[in-house]
């Protein structure tokens, strides 16, 4: 299977002058765990994640001043549509991170996810174990 078949291709793109909170409300609202900044200034392409919220956060910085910009990763491994999905969960392994960009020629045409890679790898109806789920593992 290939990354075309697994990705998302509705992306959530925000400038880098959005503040964390701005980008972090677009992403719940949409239901995702990243977003591809785009700076049409500097023509670069990055990628803003829910991780990278969530550790500037904890890092006690303020999301209203904070913005994307300054916590964007432009160091981004891009994902091709050709790609198989065992190439792509490599190059998440490899880099460890979640996400994928996949660019169509210069441009990003769609986001692969490890859950996007996960949901393609496992039967269709697949059954949650016993004891799987909310709540397993925790200590009554």
């Amino acid at each position: 299977m290939l990354v075309r078949d697994a990705m998302s291709t509705v992306l959530l793109t925000i400038g880098p002058a959005h503040t964390l909170r701005q980008a972090a409300r677009l992403m719940s609202a949409r239901r995702v765990g990243a977003a591809v900044v785009l700076d049409p200034d500097e023509g670069g392409l990055g990628i803003l994640t829910e991780r990278d919220i969530l550790n500037a956060v904890g890092r006690g910085l303020d999301p209203d001043r904070e913005t994307a910009q300054a916590h964007t990763t432009t160091d981004v491994v891009f994902a091709a549509p050709e790609w198989t999905l065992e190439e792509a969960a490599a190059a998440m392994t490899r880099g460890e991170f979640r996400h994928l960009v996949v660019l169509g020629g210069r441009e990003p045409v769609g986001m692969v996810s490890v859950r996007d890679i996960i949901r393609c790898w496992l039967p269709r109806r697949a059954e949650v174990p016993a004891g799987a789920g909310a709540g397993a593992g925790a200590l009554t």
